[in-house]
């Protein structure tokens, strides 16, 4: 899961091989990498999102917080989940403790044998 989570239930998909560049992913790790994105979006409908944004951000520049190893985001979305206070505050509102999150989908995969 993100430590600083977009919204409610973002996780991240990362590769075991430390790489910084796409075209460095192997096929075998490239598959891996969206089998992953759809597992956690699967168990992630245990939140019942109305979307999710699905994708990463490579390099600094583009919004990476680490800049030398790729990863996925899957960023659970619902209707009305922006708001005023990140503008306002600098602050974002996410209405689960990241525990409470991630017991849901702990059992999800627990239950769906992933």
């Amino acid at each position: 899961m993100n430590r600083y989570p977009y919204s409610n239930g973002h996780i991240m998909v990362v590769p075991y091989r430390h790489i910084s560049n796409i075209s460095n992913l192997n096929e075998t790790e490239r598959l891996d990498l969206m089998n992953l994105s759809i597992i956690g979006a699967q168990a992630l409908e245990v939140l019942k999102p109305d979307g999710f944004n699905i994708g990463m951000n490579l390099g600094r520049i583009a919004g990476a917080g680490i800049d030398d190893h790729i990863h996925f985001h899957v960023v659970p979305r619902w209707n009305g989940d922006t708001n005023f206070m990140p503008v306002i505050a600098d602050i974002k509102v996410i209405p689960e403790y990241i525990d409470q999150t991630y017991l849901k989908l702990f059992e999800e995969l627990k239950i769906t044998g992933r």
